[in-house]
């Protein structure tokens, strides 16, 4: 199986110029937990929950903070015509419960969950990513 077969499509994206506000209104509408963030057609970060949680409010920031002051910058990606078995090792070595899927025109198409790896019905696929993500780093 190929990664843009399990891949979530139609990702909201973020932009490092929203505000964090902005950012978690779409994840709530969105019931998500994390958004890419893009800049000119350019993945340059990921968004989540918890980095608004740790890096903004834990530190007195305000919800007017902009996305790109808090964002992860060094994210890991995967193209959506590798091996699905692969990338959810991948996943589970590098701690990660979601990956970004790009085209080979390095285009965003899709994002690729924990969620993802458990509704394809693999459950040693499942477990691989779950044990690694679980694990404390």
């Amino acid at each position: 199986m190929k990664v843009s077969e399990m891949m979530t499509r139609n990702v909201r994206l973020a932009s490092p110029d929203q505000t964090i506000r902005d950012a978690a209104t779409v994840m709530a509408e969105q019931d998500i937990g994390s958004l890419p963030v893009g800049d000119n057609d350019r993945l340059v970060g990921m968004i989540t929950d918890r980095d608004i949680v740790v890096r903004a409010i834990a530190k007195g920031r305000g919800a007017d903070t902009h996305v790109r002051d808090v964002m992860t910058e060094d994210i890991k990606y995967c193209y959506d015509d590798e091996d699905a078995d692969r990338i959810t090792r991948d996943m589970a070595d590098l701690h990660l419960r979601r990956l970004p899927v790009i085209n080979r025109d390095k285009r965003l198409v899709g994002i690729v969950s924990l969620a993802n790896v458990t509704r394809i019905g693999d459950g040693k696929a499942a477990e691989t990513v779950l044990q690694g993500v679980a694990q404390p780093h």
